[in-house]
């Protein structure tokens, strides 16, 4: 009947049938009456063939009704119907392709399987006529209908979306990328779906995606897709954070300094990932340490620093690297330590008011770690602050030096056992990166003049005098001190000898240090009025080790030495035998007596020893003075050993 209509061109009576199937048969409760209505709207559509156009309203609609029945069979004949008007419409169905579109996404997730695979064979004849009309083909509206479902959780629903958006990648007159910030969010969400299958086809189309931006970076929208990547570089799920981090790799690598701004959202999504240790995460640390050096490159000394570094907000950007110095892995804490020492050797001058809020955290928070490297780092930034506000000469002075070494000390006061773990680590690596004469002098000043226990002082003393002489750092301090004739080392002898009075044999080592042969005896002889404690024999026992070092050459060649008519030498070696009667039959005895049998005997020599012929006679310093502070000094301790001793019986 529709072919003798057609033929006869009366398509009004078309139009009449059309309405007859649609309102007594489709639009039926009756579910035969029904599958025989969209069979006939089908047969119809097919005699009509490209004439299908002029009725293609009239045609779909009563179909795309049937394809929400409740019945499975009349979704199915709806499905069936549906494909073979498409089939003979081609384009002319594209004007209702939103609401075709609608019912596949719906379809391709229906339970019954036989409606299911007929809605796969209605997807690919959509899929061709589109690519087929790309160049007419509705983008703008096609876009939200697959932002409205790509969130949604059905693996079936996710491999539906991907799959019309790789088709339509693979257009050349379609330009996918534009709309791409739009999408981008539900494209990683589908990372995590729990099909390889699925999986693996949306690697593959980020893959096509980012392949296409590197090739044309102009025509995507960087800035939108970094803040949506920044996100998911934070979640949970492995894959997702890995193709994350890669786009940020690649966007650092295609922008330039231009994504510096935004530098502070990175670090808060690569920072953590720094940590990472177990082999499963290997690919997303690496990649994320990728990012960090990129991002370290952007803002070092080349043509483009200055144009890079007007993309970086420092504010918000050290506001980040703050909170990751507390309570975040070594790792972490260490890129962070490094991004700082890196941002004041750059920017200095920027850097400068940031320094009075990250002192703080250095100090109680990093100095404390548990880490030798987090500690060492972190000394690293200090030194580097102190350094460079004492160059500039400004408000971060001399003074602000001071009064970091002061915080510094009352940090050791508090806990003692961290000056005695870390003390000698903190105070090495200080002076390597500062100047090691002014550490000693300002650490010798506060120690006078800043009200510090005994106890603590005693330590700090034993710490500072033990890496005095042990460490090769202090070669050209040590060698300072060598010559007390000099009126700069004899200033600095003074300042050290009032503080390691605190400790006997502090002083004691450093008088043997600065060659005070002279005054060593006569501390030597005050030694049998002073409290002979365990300390002391430990301290004893650790100098004696150390004159066989090659620190105290110069100390044992001075034993045989004829200069200033022997004084010297006399003087050392009756130093030497009271410290050896002070000893317990120990190694350190043993070790001592050795070395003396190899000494002249001085003591046959009739003649008297010539005060003026010492080295204390050559130089400007008040020895007496010294002598009558050392005792005082002592007199303190044993006071305080007393009390401790009366308030412990009760």
């Amino acid at each position: 009947m529709v072919t003798d209509f057609k033929m006869k061109k009366n398509m009004t009576q078309i139009k009449r049938i059309i309405d007859v199937l649609s309102r007594d048969f489709v639009r039926s409760n009756d579910a035969n009456k029904k599958k025989g209505g969209l069979i006939a709207l089908a047969a119809t559509s097919i005699a009509l063939g490209k004439d299908t156009e002029k009725f293609i309203e009239d045609i779909v609609n009563p179909i795309m009704n049937c394809l929400i029945d409740n019945d499975n069979r009349v979704r199915f004949f709806a499905s069936e119907s549906l494909y073979n008007v498409v089939k003979v419409a081609r384009g002319a169905v594209l004007p209702f392709f939103p609401s075709v579109f609608n019912a596949l996404s719906r379809l391709v997730t229906d339970p019954d399987q036989t409606i299911k695979n007929g809605s796969e064979i209605l997807d690919r004849l959509l899929k061709d006529i589109v690519i087929e009309s790309s160049q007419t083909f509705d983008l703008d509206a096609f876009i939200p209908l697959v932002r409205e479902r790509i969130m949604v959780k059905s693996s079936f629903a996710r491999q539906f979306i991907i799959s019309w958006i790789s088709v339509l990648n693979a257009v050349p007159e379609i330009n996918m990328v534009v709309f791409l910030p739009e999408i981008l969010h539900g494209l990683f969400q589908i990372l995590e779906d729990p099909l390889p299958e699925i999986q693996r086809m949306c690697e593959s189309l980020l893959a096509q995606f980012l392949k296409i931006i590197k090739l044309d970076p102009s025509a995507a929208n960087i800035p939108t897709m970094t803040n949506v990547l920044i996100v998911q570089a934070q979640s949970s799920n492995p894959l997702i954070q890995f193709y994350a981090i890669t786009w940020i790799k690649e966007f650092v690598q295609l922008s330039g300094g231009e994504i510096l701004c935004f530098a502070s959202g990175i670090f808060t999504a690569i920072l953590p990932c720094l940590a990472f240790e177990s082999d499963a995460k290997k690919n997303i640390k690496d990649c994320a340490n990728a990012v960090n050096l990129h991002l370290l490159e952007l803002i070092s000394s080349g043509e483009d620093k200055q144009k890079n570094l007007s993309y970086l907000d420092l504010n918000s950007v050290m506001e980040v690297l703050r909170q990751y110095l507390v309570h975040s892995p070594v790792p972490t804490k260490i890129a962070v330590l490094k991004w700082v020492h890196h941002l004041f050797t750059e920017v200095h001058d920027e850097m400068s008011e940031h320094a009075n809020k990250l002192f703080p955290v250095l100090l109680r928070d990093c100095l404390s770690d548990s880490s030798d490297e987090v500690v060492l780092q972190a000394i690293v930034v200090l030194a580097e602050i102190v350094n460079s506000a004492t160059v500039k000469g400004n408000d971060f002075d001399q003074t602000q030096y001071r009064q970091f070494l002061v915080e510094l000390l009352n940090l050791f006061s508090e806990n003692n056992t961290f000056l005695e773990k870390r003390g000698t680590l903190i105070i090495r690596q200080l002076c390597r990166l500062l100047n090691a004469e002014y550490i000693y002098r300002t650490f010798a000043e506060i120690l006078l003049e800043e009200r510090i226990n005994l106890k603590i002082a005693s330590t700090m003393v034993r710490t500072l005098n033990m890496i005095l002489l042990t460490t090769s750092d202090l070669f050209d301090l040590r060698n300072m001190l060598h010559d007390i004739r000099n009126e700069k080392s004899a200033s600095l002898f003074e300042c050290l000898y009032k503080c390691w009075a605190h400790c006997p044999v502090s002083t004691l080592s450093l008088c043997l240090l600065a060659q005070c042969y002279q005054h060593v005896s006569e501390i030597v002889t005050l030694f049998a009025d002073i409290e002979i404690t365990v300390d002391f024999l430990v301290e004893i026992d650790k100098m004696v080790q150390l004159i066989e070092s090659p620190i105290f050459a110069s100390l044992r060649l001075a034993l045989i030495s004829h200069s200033n008519d022997n004084a010297d030498a006399q003087h050392l070696s009756r130093a030497l035998y009271g410290i050896l009667m002070l000893l317990p039959q120990t190694e350190a005895f043993h070790l001592l007596n050795n070395r003396l049998k190899c000494v002249p005997n001085y003591w046959s020599q009739p003649n008297k020893i010539s005060s003026k012929s010492t080295n204390e006679s050559q130089c400007n310093i008040k020895f007496d003075e010294l002598f009558t502070y050392f005792k005082y000094v002592q007199d303190l301790h044993h006071q305080k050993r007393v009390e401790k001793r009366k308030k412990n019986q009760f």
